[in-house]
């Protein structure tokens, strides 16, 4: 079952112009060292820290909350599995917020913006109906 939908989309290029003005200190700041190594290894790699922003934001609009009382950037973590796959890993004071429920993403870009959706689902309905 569905519980919650979130949705951000973000300009590429202003992603790109905040990694240029700030460096490793936005970086870090927003993004796990897995995320930053993930897509630093990319040709472009501001398509994929603007989509694993998007899929962030889109997170904390799904689960209802912000960035307070201990969450951070870091505290969502946007992981591939080995055929490429998004998934959404979740820091301890998120998922004890959310319970036995879970995020799953979608993300997709273009030259001009990166959007991600997530969708908070009840995690045993969600994999008995696949």
């Amino acid at each position: 079952m569905v519980h919650a939908a979130g949705v951000d989309i973000i300009e590429v290029g202003r992603v790109k112009q905040v990694i240029d003005r700030w460096g490793e200190r936005f970086l870090r700041r927003v993004f796990t060292p897995w995320e930053i190594a993930y897509c630093q290894e990319k040709k472009l790699p501001q398509f994929s820290f603007a989509a694993r922003f998007a899929a962030k934001e889109a997170t904390l609009k799904a689960i209802g909350r912000g960035l307070s009382g201990g969450v951070r950037w870091t505290s969502i973590e946007v992981v591939a599995d080995r055929t490429g796959s998004p998934s959404i890993r979740l820091g301890q004071k998120i998922q004890r917020l959310i319970g036995e429920k879970e995020i799953k993403i979608s993300m997709s870009h273009t030259k001009e913006y990166a959007i991600a959706v997530a969708l908070l689902v009840d995690r045993e309905s969600y994999t008995r109906n696949l």
